[in-house]
């Protein structure tokens, strides 16, 4: 055999290893940023599951302030739209956007709701309605703990499939677009911890 035929070959084989084995990296990176947002959609489902029993509660004391509570469930049920076509296409920045937007318009009827709530003191009382809080204080810290983990993955996914030489075969490969972050817009707001008083 032709030894330039076997150097030929062996420099063949190697880009083909060498190929491969960006291959397995992107797809790692990106089950893993996969596998982070899936902690982010539990999070969002219990916050979402957690709504209607406090609104449930609410409903007793805050006879009047039916358009709060409408507005409440009307976000809960858009986020949870939305979380729905995120989880379908994780990382996808269209689907990232309107999880963001829905995030940020619950958020917002959650914030007027609370400051409904302060007119209400027996409702503040509430042992049941207490609890519901902790429990929704805790499931935000949860959020912000999971969307974290997956921004710090999409971001890994993004530099490893932008950077020399995985650029040149990430498209070829079936990795042609860059993962989205999920930044909600009050984004500075969603860093401190929800404030529920009683």
């Amino acid at each position: 055999m032709n030894v330039s035929l076997i150097i030929v070959l062996v420099v063949l084989g190697l880009l083909v290893i060498y190929s491969v084995s960006i291959y397995n990296r992107l797809v790692a990176l990106k089950n893993r940023y996969q596998n982070a947002f899936a902690q982010i959609e539990v999070q969002l489902k219990r916050r979402y599951d957690l709504i209607p029993n406090l609104v449930e509660t609410a409903k007793g004391y805050m006879a009047h302030e039916r358009e709060t509570l409408q507005a409440v469930t009307e976000a809960r049920n858009t986020a949870l739209a939305g979380l729905k076509h995120a989880a379908a296409q994780p990382g996808e920045p269209g689907a990232m956007a309107e999880l963001a937007g829905a995030e940020g318009a619950l958020g917002a009827a959650l914030g007027r709701f609370n400051m409904v709530m302060e007119a209400y003191p027996d409702l503040k009382a509430s042992e049941n309605m207490r609890q519901l809080s902790e429990t929704l204080t805790s499931t935000e810290n949860r959020v912000a703990f999971a969307r974290q983990a997956f921004n710090d993955a999409v971001m890994q996914y993004n530099t490893y499939k932008q950077s020399f030489p995985p650029i040149l075969l990430a498209g070829p490969l079936g990795h042609r677009e860059d993962a989205a972050l999920l930044e909600f817009e009050d984004s500075a707001e969603i860093q401190a911890a929800p404030k529920v008083s009683f």
